[in-house]
């Protein structure tokens, strides 16, 4: 992103937010991670005539693939999926690069004549496309950014979300003690405007139009088959050759400072590479963070009273979760 507003060529509003007469229909699909969200819209996509836009900041990397369990060719059944592989490990990418991208794809789907479908489990960017997020000034602080990474690097990133609860709660809730990067950027915003990063997701008011008019679906399991799923989930990406992605990764410069490095099923591994614990313990880390990040999840999108919840041990699975949500939100 460079300051003029525009990333590789895209331009990315300060505020977005428009005033049109008719909202865009567009269908979302969301829910915690190991839920079915691909497959269902992937389903969905093939009954409506559709193209899928992911959701999802770690699957926004190139190279990182199994970690981040992107659709492989297979299980996209030649559907179209758009914003994936944007960017290297090592590269800047923002919420705001996100909607603007975002933004230009679903006009251009729908110049195809085709559905747009966004699925995935990041809620805020979810929220930030279809509430009109607007964006705190891309203008750094270096020295002050310089000075909290070497504190998180000396005192560990929860003494800086402690400090970030205290000014900005809402965003401090939806942050990991390990994304040290966004809490400092969520730090330094508040010390460049004096107002918390919370304040720059306004959402408009209930009697505006905004660009999209969204149809919500949640999917749903018992949290002891999503539990399951998870822990098979990784033993899977492990057969896949998760550890040699991340060794490959490694070895190619990506080191664990870089945000990427810190998602879930790359930072326990790497852990493991730099000997700071067996292997069996980075796969007890993993599934465990994987659960932990499916509560997190479940309790950003249970704050949305417009999600249609769909519990796929009683709907029929994805198949019936995709016929239903085709029959309601297209009737």
């Amino acid at each position: 992103m460079n300051r003029r507003g525009t990333w590789r060529g895209i331009a990315v509003p300060r505020a977005a937010r428009y005033n049109i007469a008719m909202p865009i229909p567009l269908l979302v699909i969301v829910g915690p991670t190991g839920s079915g969200k691909t497959e269902t819209a992937v389903l969905a996509a093939r009954a409506l005539g559709g193209e899928i836009l992911t959701a999802d900041s770690m699957q926004v990397y190139c190279g990182m693939d199994i970690g981040t369990a992107k659709p492989t060719a297979a299980e996209q059944q030649g559907i179209p999926h758009h914003l994936i592989d944007l960017i290297a490990p090592d590269e800047e990418f923002s919420v705001a690069a996100y909607v603007a991208l975002a933004d230009r794809l679903i006009d251009e789907i729908r110049a195809r004549g085709k559905v747009p479908i966004l699925t995935g489990g990041t809620g805020f960017y979810i929220s930030a496309l279809i509430d009109r997020w607007t964006f705190p000034p891309q203008a750094a602080d270096t020295a002050l950014r310089e000075a909290l990474r070497q504190e998180a690097d000396q005192a560990g990133g929860a003494v800086l979300l402690a400090r970030l609860r205290e000014i900005d709660p809402i965003t401090a809730a939806r942050l990991h003690v390990h994304d040290v990067k966004r809490i400092i950027r969520a730090l330094e915003v508040h010390q460049l405007t004096g107002q918390p990063l919370s304040a720059f997701q306004h959402k408009p008011a209930g009697d505006a139009p905004g660009r999209y008019a969204p149809m919500l679906y949640g999917l749903t399991i018992p949290r002891e088959t999503l539990y399951a799923r998870l822990a098979l989930r990784v033993q899977q990406q492990l057969d896949a050759g998760l550890l040699e992605e991340i060794r490959g990764l490694y070895a190619a410069g990506y080191g664990p400072e870089l945000s990427a490095m810190k998602g879930i099923t790359y930072r326990q591994l790497v852990g493991y590479l730099r000997d700071e614990y067996n292997f069996d313990t980075a796969v007890e880390l993993m599934v465990r963070d994987n659960r932990r990040y499916a509560k997190r999840q479940y309790t950003w999108f249970n704050a949305d009273p417009r999600i249609r919840w769909l519990d796929l041990s009683v709907c029929g699975g994805t198949e019936g979760a995709a016929r239903e949500i085709v029959a309601s939100a297209f009737p």
